[in-house]
C-alpha cells in the first residue's frame, strides 16, 4: 500500500518513462493517487494499454488509483521551419494558411481562421512566450503581418498563444471529440477539458458524455486563458473540479499575476466544495536530476498551503529519468507541510433552503467537531460521492473514510483531499452498519481502540437516502 500517509493527492502523467508495471507499482507505493493520460500524445491503443495496466495493479495490490483523461484542446502550432532561422527585433514576418516551409519572411500557421480572428495591435507568442510578435496587418482571409518585438530562433511545430485574441475555435475540437469518446469507452474516472473560456465549452462536453455514457463522468476545467479567469464563477458552477494549468496561463496573462490567481482559484473551489489541481513545472528539474530545486520544493509546499486537493506532475513522470524518485520527493514535501496551521480554508457554511441543506449541515458540523473531540476519522456511506466532496472541502484534520456499494466511484474519489474510499455492500440497520464499518476501518489500522470517530449515515439506512445523521463513537 501507499508508504506515505498524506491527504493532498498526487496526479502523475504516464508516458514512456513510467509505463512498465514495476515502475508504476513503485510510483503507486510512493504516493500516486491519480494517473493522467495526456491525449495530446496518446493514441487509442496506447491509452487502452495504460488503462488496463493501472486497473490491473489496483486489483492486484489493493490500490484505488484514479484515471484522468486530459483532452488536448485547440492547440495552435507553427508548421515546418527551415533549420537555423532566426528573427530579430523589428523584423516583419507573414503568417500564412499556405502549407509552406517557413523562413524569416513567412511561416505556416495551423489555424485557418487566424487572419479573421486577430486584430492589429494584438500579440502573438511563440514557444512558451520566448518569441513575441505584434500584429500590424491582416487581410482577414489567409495572411497576417507581424513585427518582431522579442526575437530568437524560429523553430518547427512550436505552440502559439494569442493572449489578446478571442479565437473562434471551440474548446472541444474534432480530435477532442474522438478522444473523449475513447475516454468514455474506457470508462475514465475524470475528463479534463483544455482551454476552457466559458460555461458553453463545458456544456458541449457534458452533452457528449450524456450521449455516449449511461452514468456521469465528472469534468475538470483547465484554467489557462484570461477569459476563463474572467468567467471563473460560471465555469466553477458548471464543472466538477478545476485545474490551474500554470504553463499556458503564465503565457496568456502576465506571469506575476499567476500566484494570486492560483490562490484565488483554490479559495473559490473550496467554497464551491469542488477539487482543484495545481499543475505545470512543479518539479521540472527532476526530468533529468535526482533532486528538485529549492524553489520547486517551495512551489509544491505553497500549493499545499494554499489548500489544493492535488498537485500534478507532467514531463517529470512521463519522460523523466526518475519517475519514482520524483513521487517520493513530492510526498515528503506534502507530508511536511499539509497539517501546518498556516493553511486556512475559507469557512463556507451551508446555505439554508438549498436542495441538500440537511446533508451539507451534517458534513459541515462533522468537520467542525473533529477539532473539538480530537476525532481520528470521519466515516460515511455514500452512493454518489456527494458527502465526500462536502467533507473534503472543509479540510478536517482527520481521515475521511468513505464506504460505497457503487464500485465506479471508489477510484473517482481518490482525487479528493483526504478521502479514502472502500467497497461496502452490506444491507443492515443503521446501528449494525456503524458497528461493521468501524470494525473494518480498525482492521485496516486507520483507527485503534479508544479513538473517537464520527459516523455519518442516512436513516433509515435502506435505499438511497440522503445523509441526515451524525454519531460520535469511541472505538471499543
Amino acid at each position: 500500500m501507499n508508504l506515505y500517509n498524506k491527504k493532498t493527492k498526487i496526479v502523475a502523467t504516464i508516458g514512456p518513462a513510467s509505463e512498465d508495471k514495476e515502475t508504476l507499482i513503485n510510483m503507486f507505493k510512493s504516493g500516486v493517487n491519480v494517473i493522467r493520460v495526456n491525449f495530446s500524445h496518446a493514441e487509442e491503443s496506447i491509452a487502452e494499454k495504460w488503462v488496463t495496466l493501472v486497473r490491473e495493479i489496483n486489483e492486484e495490490h489493493g490500490f484505488s488509483v484514479a484515471l484522468l483523461a486530459d483532452l488536448q484542446g485547440p492547440k495552435l502550432r507553427l508548421g515546418i521551419v527551415k533549420p537555423g532561422v532566426v528573427v530579430n527585433q523589428g523584423d516583419i514576418i507573414t503568417f500564412t494558411n499556405e502549407k509552406i516551409e517557413g523562413d524569416a519572411q513567412q511561416v505556416y500557421m495551423s489555424y485557418n481562421e487566424f487572419a479573421k480572428d486577430v486584430k492589429v495591435g494584438e500579440r502573438i507568442l511563440l514557444d512558451d512566450g520566448k518569441l513575441i510578435f505584434e500584429v500590424i496587418e491582416t487581410n482577414l482571409i489567409d495572411k497576417v503581418k507581424a513585427r518582431v518585438i522579442q526575437g530568437g530562433p524560429l523553430l518547427s511545430k512550436k505552440g502559439v498563444n494569442l493572449p489578446n485574441t478571442k479565437i473562434s475555435l471551440p474548446a472541444l475540437t474534432e480530435k477532442d471529440i474522438k478522444d473523449a469518446e475513447i475516454a468514455i469507452k474506457l470508462d475514465f474516472d475524470w475528463i479534463a477539458l483544455s482551454f476552457v473560456r466559458h460555461e458553453d465549452d463545458v456544456n458541449d462536453l457534458k452533452k457528449l458524455i450524456q450521449k455516449h455514457c449511461n452514468h456521469k463522468i465528472p469534468i475538470i476545467a483547465k484554467i489557462e486563458k484570461p477569459e476563463a479567469v474572467k468567467n471563473i464563477e460560471e465555469i466553477v458552477n458548471a464543472v466538477d473540479g478545476i485545474m490551474v494549468a500554470r504553463g499556458d496561463l503564465g503565457i496568456e496573462i502576465p506571469m506575476e499575476q499567476v500566484p494570486l490567481i492560483q490562490k484565488n482559484l483554490v479559495k473559490r473551489c473550496k467554497i464551491a466544495c469542488k477539487p482543484v489541481i495545481i499543475a505545470t513545472q512543479m518539479m521540472e528539474s527532476m526530468i533529468d536530476g535526482l533532486t528538485p530545486t529549492r524553489a520547486e520544493v517551495n512551489d509544491v509546499a505553497n500549493s499545499v498551503l494554499d489548500g489544493a486537493d492535488a498537485v500534478m506532475l507532467s514531463g517529470e513522470t512521463s519522460v523523466g529519468k526518475h519517475p519514482v524518485e520524483v513521487i517520493q520527493n513530492m510526498s515528503k514535501i506534502i507530508n511536511s507541510v499539509e497539517e501546518d496551521e498556516c493553511i486556512r480554508i475559507p469557512q463556507h457554511k451551508p446555505v439554508q433552503g438549498s436542495e441538500r441543506y440537511i446533508t451539507d449541515t451534517i458534513c459541515y458540523n462533522a468537520a467542525d467537531m473533529v477539532g473539538q473531540v480530537n476525532a481520528k476519522a470521519i466515516i460515511t456511506l455514500t452512493q454518489s460521492g456527494y458527502t465526500a466532496f462536502q467533507i473534503s472541502s472543509h479540510r478536517p484534520l482527520a481521515d475521511i473514510i468513505v464506504f460505497t456499494s457503487n464500485k465506479r466511484i471508489i477510484t473517482m474519489l481518490n482525487l479528493l483531499w483526504g478521502v479514502q474510499a472502500f467497497l461496502y455492500e452490506g444491507l443492515k440497520s443503521t446501528d449494525e452498519t456503524v458497528v461493521e464499518v468501524n470494525r473494518m476501518v480498525k482492521e485496516r489500522g486507520i483507527i485503534k481502540s479508544k479513538d473517537y470517530v464520527i459516523n455519518l449515515n442516512a436513516m433509515p439506512s435502506f435505499g438511497n437516502g440522503l445523509t441526515n445523521t451524525l454519531r460520535l463513537t469511541q472505538i471499543s
